[in-house]
């Protein structure tokens, strides 16, 4: 029996900017009040764990230990802890839903007023000593890289228990997050034209929510062409590479008429931001920014293109309320109606996690799945 007792597992140390992951021995702490023990058994590699890895992210310390998008069992819980038990099969949250805040009561919004105080910083709601490694502290996030790791209640959800944890994983992060930017944070239409910029596993699951919404016409963008065959699979119908075009904007608004219905820009730099804005359609066109850019980006915006009828909007975690929406999206797939295996190209062991890494920052892979535990 591990309740109340320290656990000395593995995790992936991060022990500073840039480096490559070590696989060490930590201690990690039992739950305390509200806090919930989890053995994680998979998690996927997303682009925003290399950020964390580049330093893109202020009040990062180091060394950390990485990861957000995965599934686990719970092993222990503390006080107060309401609605989990030993044996539930759930997702971490990269948002948290505390269920009392504005944020939280609002009918559609979904940035629990806790957030910020659940990333990888000194003020996140864990106390801080809950992972330990050669004697000294190691900070933590969501901390999915980890065969042990404590959260809050509030960033926990409880999902079916015949769902397969190494797939629904990618509900932690990358598929509710472009999914629901279609659905949700859009609202796309039926008959309706799409662009989307990146077509990393989000701009994927973008794609298949387009589809999903039944827009008629979906253009796929992105200079990785190996991504095209998966993008047609769920939905995509055009496809361009900007490095066959000579002016990018200028060629998608004449494929367009004018420009497109709802655009998506799922990479995060300030060139393509800028045109998934400026390819929306005067007068009605919404884009969406998805990709994370690095702290402290800025983007030059000119007013009067707002005045002409575009809609500029951002989404974090494709405006799910998670602890109410995800169960229902890990339904969906369990029903057939959500291809998570589109998205899973890789799966590797635990301890070749670096490798992992290596598949992501070449463009080889859609997701990778580390399989950290058996269940």
């Amino acid at each position: 029996m591990t309740e109340g007792k320290v656990i000395t597992c593995k995790a992936a140390v991060l022990w500073e900017k840039g480096a490559p992951f070590v696989i060490e021995e930590i201690q990690v702490q039992p739950p305390g009040r509200n806090e919930v023990r989890v053995k994680m058994i998979a998690s996927g590699i997303c682009h925003t764990d290399e950020s964390v890895v580049k330093g893109y992210f202020d009040g990062v310390k180091y060394p950390v230990i990485g990861g957000h998008e995965g599934a686990g069992i719970v092993e222990s819980v503390g006080d107060d802890v309401v609605g989990f038990k030993s044996g539930d099969h759930v997702i971490p949250l990269g948002v948290p839903q505390c269920g009392q805040c504005r944020v939280c009561k609002h009918p559609e919004a979904n940035i629990c007023s806790k957030f910020i105080d659940t990333m990888y910083c000194e003020g996140r709601d864990v106390r801080p000593k809950c992972f330990s490694c050669r004697g000294q502290e190691v900070t933590g996030g969501m901390s999915t890289f980890t065969e042990y790791c404590v959260v809050n209640q509030i960033e926990l959800c409880k999902i079916d228990s015949t769902a397969p944890l190494d797939e629904v994983c990618l509900f932690g992060c990358a598929i509710s997050t472009g999914y629901g930017a279609a659905l949700n944070t859009a609202k796309v239409q039926p008959g309706s034209t799409c662009a989307v910029w990146g077509l990393g596993a989000i701009g994927l699951a973008i794609v298949m929510g387009c589809k999903k919404a039944g827009a008629s016409r979906i253009i796929a963008i992105d200079i990785n062409t190996r991504k095209f065959t998966v993008a047609r699979e769920l939905g995509a119908t055009d496809f361009v590479n900007p490095k066959d075009v000579t002016d990018l904007t200028a060629h998608l608004l004449k494929m367009t008429d004018g420009g497109a219905d709802y655009t998506f820009e799922a990479i995060g730099t300030n060139a393509t931001m800028r045109q998934a804005f400026e390819t929306s359609c005067l007068g009605s066109g919404v884009c969406v920014f998805v990709g994370v850019p690095a702290s402290g980006i800025e983007f030059p915006l000119i007013p009067f293109q707002l005045l002409l009828g575009r809609t500029l909007k951002g989404t974090i975690f494709g405006d799910y309320k998670p602890k109410d929406h995800l169960p229902k999206l890990v339904e969906e797939y369990l029903d057939g109606g959500i291809a998570i295996d589109k998205f899973i190209t890789h799966r590797l062991p635990f301890e070749k996690i670096n490798e992992g890494f290596d598949l992501l920052r070449k463009g080889e892979c859609i997701r990778t799945v580390l399989q950290i535990a058996t269940e």
